[in-house]
């Protein structure tokens, strides 16, 4: 079944898993399998005054619309691709007296579109709004209870003069929302800043190691270039070389977690049994729970006994950085890592978590010669766990070249940077925002390393006058939050 753009791809009846994808025709890895917008999309409620609600780029200043004084845009280009979808939330939010929250924010424009357009098959759509799963069979106690105050609130929110939908219909869209939602990005990839729902992206099954990969593109929407104004979407892209019958998966989790972990997580939040080669063989389990090699090998209530004293520390790190003091998360950070070097392997994940957190608090403290260490470390480790085209390990790899080039580490930042550039040319393409920061960072790097091949002691010194007269480009502050993960499911 193919429609609108769709034709590299085929829904199928998977055993087991329901609905899945297929590749129609051949990819390679880097491929676009296709994008699609955003059937709705919304704004977190905590971001809505710096974020734009057409393009969900972060901004300086958006303009705010005169009517309902609640949605922000960056420019006249975003504010008119806006009005279909917010004309009715518009006066909804004024007769309302404010904006409800995100959940019933997205239900509203979701039924607001169906009743424009009915509720079956879209435009490009390969499955209807209707066929989409909701799981509300199997929401536990705590999430009926969420469910119905979300009905609740959506009622008091929904005009009368609209179309009226059924209780049980209502519930659908949330349960459709719960389970489907798909966190949408800020420009660099960095931050969540929204949630959306994407009918085609929803029929791609999960795999722990899968053979795509999506990345949200956040469109070009200046005002004067708005000829070449292109759409706010996600895209597939493929991650290996896929054959045409393939089935086309996606991760809806980070990989590095062990196989027990990531089934359960999948089980609470998604409501099924992963039964992926990765998960049912425990493929690099091993490596995650690695301790070190040699003749004196830790016993096994020495490894417990760190692996236990990791996981306080990380709760005591997340206290510490919540509260922004950053001088105690290195500290916390050193003393773990003396008790875990001579007992866990250098691809354990206690010991990965420990490098990652204590490289980025010691990039951003400016202490860049230590965080480099650190960050090399965390890097050696990660590629021998990580899919080599993981978007994640992309990004990890890149924070570390950025860290050894502050550091005056040039030979291993500009190859690390390299590194970076590969894996996400594949996982975000040459157009995206961060690809093309990092290729500037790649022509920078290359530039500075021929000049220190050709006079180390001259580099140097430029190095040193640079600094003196540009102070170097603090590091982004830490952020408590993970990468945004792939579905926008509340823990």
């Amino acid at each position: 079944m193919t429609k609108g753009g769709m034709e590299s791809v085929e829904v199928f009846k998977t055993e087991g898993k329901g609905r899945g994808l297929k590749a129609q025709k051949e990819f390679l890895p880097g491929d676009v399998i296709f994008a699609e917008p955003a059937y709705a999309a919304v704004v977190f409620d905590s971001l809505t005054h710096v974020i734009c609600h057409t393009c969900f780029k972060r901004q300086e200043r958006l303009h705010r619309c005169g009517q309902c004084k609640f949605a922000h845009y960056c420019d006249r280009t975003c504010q008119r691709a806006a009005w279909l979808n917010h004309k009715n939330e518009c006066s909804a939010i004024k007769r309302h007296g404010k904006a409800p929250t995100e959940n019933i924010r997205l239900a509203a424009r979701i039924l607001w579109k169906i009743e424009r357009e009915g509720s079956g098959l879209s435009e490009g759509c390969l499955v209807s709004i209707d066929e989409l799963q909701n799981h509300v069979d199997s929401f536990g106690e705590e999430e009926k209870k969420e469910l119905r105050t979300d009905v609740e609130s959506f009622l008091e929110f929904w005009p009368p003069h609209c179309q009226q939908f059924g209780m049980q219909f209502i519930s659908h869209i949330f349960g459709v929302i719960s389970c489907n939602g798909f966190t949408l990005s800020d420009q660099r990839g960095l931050q969540a800043v929204g949630v959306g729902i994407f009918p085609n992206l929803c029929q791609a099954n999960h795999d722990c190691w899968p053979n795509c990969t999506v990345v949200f593109n956040n469109g070009n929407h200046e005002a004067v270039r708005s000829m070449f104004h292109t759409q706010m979407r996600i895209e597939l892209r493929a991650l290996n070389k896929i054959s045409p019958g393939d089935e086309l998966t996606v991760s809806y989790v980070d990989f590095l977690n062990l196989s027990e972990e990531r089934r359960k997580q999948l089980k609470r939040q998604y409501y099924f049994d992963c039964t992926c080669e990765h998960c049912k063989k425990q493929l690099k389990d091993d490596l995650m729970l690695a301790v070190k090699a040699g003749e004196s090998k830790p016993s096994a209530d020495t490894v417990k006994e760190v692996i236990q004293l990791s996981k306080d520390t990380l709760e005591k790190i997340n206290k510490a950085r919540m509260e922004g003091h950053y001088h105690e998360v290195v500290k916390l950070c050193r003393d773990c890592l003396e008790k875990q070097e001579p007992v866990l392997g250098d691809t354990n994940i206690y010991l990965l978590r420990i490098l990652s957190i204590a490289s980025e608090v010691l990039s951003y403290l400016q202490m860049f010669e230590e965080a480099a260490d650190y960050a090399k470390r965390m890097v050696d480790g990660y590629l021998k766990i990580y899919h080599p085209n993981n978007a994640q390990l992309g990004m990890a790899v890149m924070r570390a070249g950025v860290t050894h080039w502050h550091a005056g580490l040039i030979e291993a930042g500009h190859g690390l940077i390299c590194k970076a550039y590969a894996i996400l040319l594949i996982t975000h393409g040459p157009s995206h925002p961060i690809t093309k920061d990092l290729e500037v960072m790649r022509v920078q790097t290359e530039m500075e390393l021929r000049m220190f091949q050709q006079n180390e002691f001259m580099y140097y010194k430029m190095r040193e006058a640079a600094l003196k007269n540009q102070k170097i480009q603090v590091m982004p502050e830490p952020s408590n939050e993970n990468a945004p993960s792939l579905f926008h499911k509340k823990e």
